[in-house]
């Protein structure tokens, strides 16, 4: 019985946005490549780009040997897991997607790996290509080649796109000249979500990493589930990360486990650390610390009463933290759970804002905030504060 490897990947510029798959089928003996897939398929999001590339894949390996065995190597943690009947899928779009790469052979001849994504780098090169052509206007091409000694494969399929598709592609990729930079491929895209409230939150009192730790409250509790339907309904999410604290830790569950996903908790998202301020509202603050208080509002490298963190240390850690999730989760579109300093200073990193920019955002409970970064370093404030999903 012969053996293929099927490695398939695929993206979208914006997610949602002009996306494509490339799937590559390869000899296990020998490693002879077989065959390259590559497509574009409009406006759609990562993990749809992804699943279509897995079938595109499947079928040339079908076409190839249907009697064959099929190892699958992919960098979609999603995907994998979900094919592999670990992770349950939840999504409405990808049921079918998934029902679809399953009925192209037996389950038992198939077998799922996930590899880092530098190993998958034929299957992007194609994916990539695809989206090239159609952000010029020529479409895309499936390009199949035969194996040595085998007759000729069917001729593949040209998907022709229409205008509609070709502008909807370049307003999300590239919105008018002078304002988005060369094409770069899918940049990493971090949604920002604040936890959801806890019986500190309408009181409008400090709570930060070294406090109480409170818990969700049944109004967190209701909003948590009600960001979890809207990002479900979004199906961009790829990876969850959360900060260690409970609050978040309790949003990010709620979100995972309807997009079945799992969470990393991520230490560098932590709240500041507000010293004696913990549980304290402005006033008494103000009331008890009054100097400490004036200071810390003029000075971002000053430290809450108590030797708490200053904003300038959490900027730091945040910037740290930005660069490190950049460089493990390229192209992806990830979901960090976390709290009011932590996202507003991404948007003030963001937009090259001062520091007292901090003080003139309003961030909600539960609400959704959005910042991709680009390949030049570059970065795009896409959202902030949503909280339509709560009303």
């Amino acid at each position: 019985m012969r053996e293929f490897i099927v490695e398939a990947d695929g993206g979208s510029r914006g997610n949602p946005g002009p996306a494509g798959y490339g799937s590559v089928v390869i000899d296990a003996t020998t490693g002879e490549t077989l065959v390259e897939e590559a497509e574009y398929i409009g406006v759609a999001t990562n993990n749809v780009a992804e699943y279509r590339g897995l079938i595109a894949g499947l079928r040339a390996a079908h076409a190839l040997d249907p009697a064959a065995r099929i190892h699958v190597r992919m960098d979609s943690k999603l995907v994998v897991e979900q094919m592999s009947g670990r992770w349950k899928i939840k999504h409405p779009d990808m049921k079918p997607l998934a029902a679809e790469a399953g009925s192209v052979f037996p389950a038992e001849r198939v077998t799922y790996e996930w590899i880092p994504r530098e190993q998958n780098k034929h299957a992007d090169r194609l994916a990539n290509e695809a989206m090239d052509e159609a952000r010029e206007g020529r479409g895309a091409v499936t390009s199949a080649a035969p194996p040595r000694g085998r007759d000729q494969l069917p001729p593949a399929r040209t998907v022709t796109t229409t205008e509609a598709d070709v502008r909807a592609a370049r307003n999300v990729a590239a919105p008018s000249p002078g304002w988005a930079p060369a094409d770069m491929g899918a940049p990493a895209t971090f949604v920002l979500l604040r936890h959801g409230e806890t019986p500190l939150t309408p009181q409008k009192r400090f709570s930060g990493s070294g406090g109480t730790n409170p818990s969700l409250s049944p109004v967190g509790q209701d909003q948590a589930a009600r960001a979890a339907t809207a990002l479900a309904a979004r199906g961009t999410i790829q990876h969850i990360l959360a900060s260690p604290l409970t609050r978040t830790r309790e949003t990010a569950a709620a979100v995972a486990d309807r997009l079945g996903l799992d969470v990393t908790i991520e230490e560098g998202l932590r709240e500041t650390d507000f010293g004696a301020w913990e549980g304290l509202t402005f006033g008494e603050v103000r009331e008890r610390y009054p100097d400490d208080l004036t200071t810390w509002l003029a000075d971002p490298t000053a430290q809450p009463t108590g030797g708490g963190e200053s904003f300038a240390a959490t900027a730091t850690r945040i910037a740290t933290t930005r660069d490190k999730l950049i460089a493990a989760y390229a192209g992806r579109t990830v979901l960090l759970v976390t709290h009011v300093t932590p996202i507003k200073t991404f948007v003030q990193l963001a937009l090259g804002a001062p520091p007292e920019s901090l003080f003139r955002m309003e961030l909600s409970a539960a609400s959704l905030s959005a910042v991709a970064y680009y390949a030049d370093g570059n970065a795009s404030v896409r959202l902030f504060n949503d909280t339509s999903h709560l009303r």
